[in-house]
């Protein structure tokens, strides 16, 4: 198993633009990049700091949040997403969905279900 670091936290918000603003001009971090999904309901956006990539912000899946917002899910970075997800298969572990996505900008993930079905995800970054 190959984790290389903490990647970043996937919060789900409304309104991304906002979302945006917010973390940017109140929170203080820094827009890294917006990229559109493979899904078209989806939006992305990613924040952070010194380049370095902490916070999600995910436009599209639910738009009924609760007040107190919603945690996605968190994401470590791997590397060979392939092989871990054989290795994780093997291991009996439950999956969001049956495959690795890739992004418009190269990077690929998966989720998986933690033991009380939170979602984790590995992450890859192009090469």
């Amino acid at each position: 198993m190959t984790i290389l670091k903490f990647e970043h936290v996937g919060v789900q918000v409304k309104d991304i633009e906002e979302s945006i603003e917010f973390y940017t001009q109140k929170v203080g971090l820094e827009l890294i990049e917006t990229l559109p999904h493979t899904d078209p309901s989806l939006k992305l956006a990613f924040l952070g700091l010194e380049g370095n990539v902490i916070v999600e912000l995910i436009q599209g899946y639910n738009s009924s949040l609760p007040n107190e917002g919603k945690v996605h899910h968190f994401a470590l970075a791997v590397d060979g997403i392939e092989e871990e997800f054989k290795r994780l298969k093997s291991a009996g572990v439950s999956f969001v969905e049956e495959n690795i996505v890739t992004l418009p900008n190269g990077a690929r993930y998966l989720f998986f279900y933690g033991p009380d079905k939170e979602w984790i995800e590995y992450y890859e970054v192009k090469r």
